[in-house]
């Protein structure tokens, strides 16, 4: 119908307008679902509560002034440094080891791959049992760290309360929920690097660590970049472990995105919560254009 109409239009604007006119439809769609809200946040983070009065820069500073939202900040900076090298490390080890197998190589990767299919909310569930802790008289407790601690002799730890290492035993959850991911991207790349050049560095005299070091890691660097990127992302926007997993603020274990749902959604705050999404929105804006970067130089160089 759109290609219809334009061929009523006069000869000489036929070609100019049709490449508008079937883009248009997609430039609608990202205008209305992502531009627009891009620019209505910001708005909303220069008002109050209810968005009604300007407020100017008056929620950024309480962004960067308020206990909870500092310690929001440090906590976010460690998720975004120690889940993606961890997860990336364990992953390639696995990948590595998994491709050696001479039988059972998909069941072994399916097994690690399992927590993907889990959800978040699902996964923190899961691991509450694990870190489960019952104070004395209101029954036994049943989460796995405390049987283990208490094989040694110990009394039962409250785990999610011991600061800062809470911190690192939620970090833990999505670890075991990307370790899978990585570890099949990473595969993928391993497998497409030539066997003609292992087994020339082989010759050489080089050991499979060396031809690891030297030969498969750079081969499969572009790979990492992406799978570490994508991490990045989702350990700055985590949310949803942090928020079933107990009171952040209690625990001391706040992130930024958990912070920008709690004021936005159940602190009726929306100046605030919008503040704290722009400022996530500024900070995964780096890491995307470094991406691109480092995509396009190794494209450069195929």
């Amino acid at each position: 119908m759109m290609d219809t109409a334009v061929d009523w239009l006069p000869r000489d604007w036929r070609e100019t307008v049709r490449p508008y006119v079937f883009i248009a439809p997609a430039m609608l769609a990202l205008g209305v679902f992502l531009i627009y809200p891009v620019f209505n946040t910001l708005y909303l983070s220069l008002r109050d509560s209810r968005g009604e009065s300007w407020v100017g820069l008056e929620n950024f500073e309480f962004v960067f002034t308020d206990d909870s939202m500092l310690r929001s900040i440090r906590n976010s900076l460690g998720w975004i440094i120690i889940v993606p090298l961890v997860a990336v490390t364990i992953g390639l080890i696995f990948a590595t080891l998994a491709d050696r197998l001479p039988r059972g190589e998909a069941a072994a990767k399916s097994l690690i791959f399992l927590p993907m299919a889990i959800s978040f909310v699902g996964a923190a569930v899961v691991w509450q049992f694990v870190y489960n802790f019952r104070p004395q008289g209101f029954g036994s407790n049943i989460g796995l760290m405390n049987a283990l601690w208490g094989m040694f002799g110990n009394d039962p730890v409250a785990w999610l309360s011991q600061k800062p290492w809470n911190n690192l035993m939620l970090m833990m959850i999505m670890v075991w929920m990307q370790t899978g991911f990585a570890m099949v991207v990473l595969s993928a790349a391993i497998k497409a690097v030539p066997d003609e050049i292992k087994e020339a560095a082989r010759i050489d005299g080089a050991n499979e660590l060396q031809v690891f070091r030297r030969i498969v890691v750079p081969s499969i660097l572009p790979t990492i970049v992406v799978v570490t990127t994508y991490m990045v992302i989702n350990a700055l926007k985590v949310f949803d472990i942090v928020f079933v997993m107990g009171s952040a603020e209690a625990n001391g274990t706040e992130v930024i995105a958990e912070r920008m749902i709690r004021w936005f959604f159940l602190g009726n705050h929306s100046g605030r919560g919008a503040a704290i999404a722009v400022i996530l929105f500024v900070a995964v804006v780096p890491v995307m254009i470094w991406n691109i970067k480092q995509f396009r130089a190794q494209e450069a160089m195929r």
